[in-house]
């Protein structure tokens, strides 16, 4: 009897300081693209290569819940929020994989930036081990790895086959066709800041949560 299909699994991590259209209009297309039913959006407490957040674990926590409230594709993951060391996704991938088992096809998405950067990150080696790599579009940044080496780790791994992602558990890198919004959180927060209007770039909900805890006011 042969074994059930498992469904591929997608992990979106980040600071989400705060989340905004320019992280979830991306994925959504991507689920489109790639046949995902669930993202789990992952906030981090620590990051280890990005200045601190200015909100809170447990407002960045609330924001995540009222952007996503209602919206069947995204979940909330709180688990690296419960941390209060650095948050390496090598680690938390290696124990969503120890819960899912080594059969479960597994993706964690990036953007083109940190694709860029990715081998700067807490033994990066290691993460086509556990997982794929869906990378979404981002303006402004090379479609173009930095070194040959790299160029040519990225060429070995890279697939523009979506069968092959729900097929394999991990090993993959699939470079999305998503669009691109050139929307940033530190952006926001300047806006924010400046009492300027960011009605088209944030959820309304967290919108009306960051004026009520008067967040990312200097």
């Amino acid at each position: 009897m042969a074994s059930p299909v498992l469904p591929l699994c997608a992990i979106y991590g980040g600071t989400f300081d705060p989340i905004h259209y320019g992280h979830l209009k991306p994925v959504a297309a991507l689920a489109t693209q790639v046949a995902l039913h669930r993202v789990t959006i992952m906030p981090n407490n620590v990051p280890p290569h990005r200045p601190q957040p200015e909100a809170n674990s447990q407002q960045r926590k609330a924001m995540v819940e009222l952007a996503i409230a209602g919206n069947s594709l995204f979940k909330l993951d709180a688990r690296e929020l419960a941390r209060s060391t650095p948050s390496y996704t090598v680690e938390t991938l290696e124990e969503v994989r120890a819960e899912q088992g080594s059969q479960q096809p597994l993706a964690f998405i990036i953007g083109q930036d940190s694709l860029l950067s990715l081998q700067r990150w807490h033994r990066w080696e290691s993460l086509l081990d556990l997982c794929h790599l869906l990378v979404c579009q981002r303006p402004g940044y090379s479609v173009a790895m930095d070194t040959p080496g790299q160029q040519r780790w990225l060429d070995r791994h890279s697939t523009t086959s979506v069968d092959e992602l729900h097929a394999a558990p991990a090993g993959k890198i699939y470079l999305a066709q998503t669009p691109m919004y050139d929307i940033s959180a530190t952006a926001i927060r300047q806006r924010l800041a400046q009492n300027l209007s960011c009605g088209d770039l944030v959820p309304a909900p967290v919108l009306a949560f960051i004026q009520q805890h008067n967040l990312y006011q200097r």
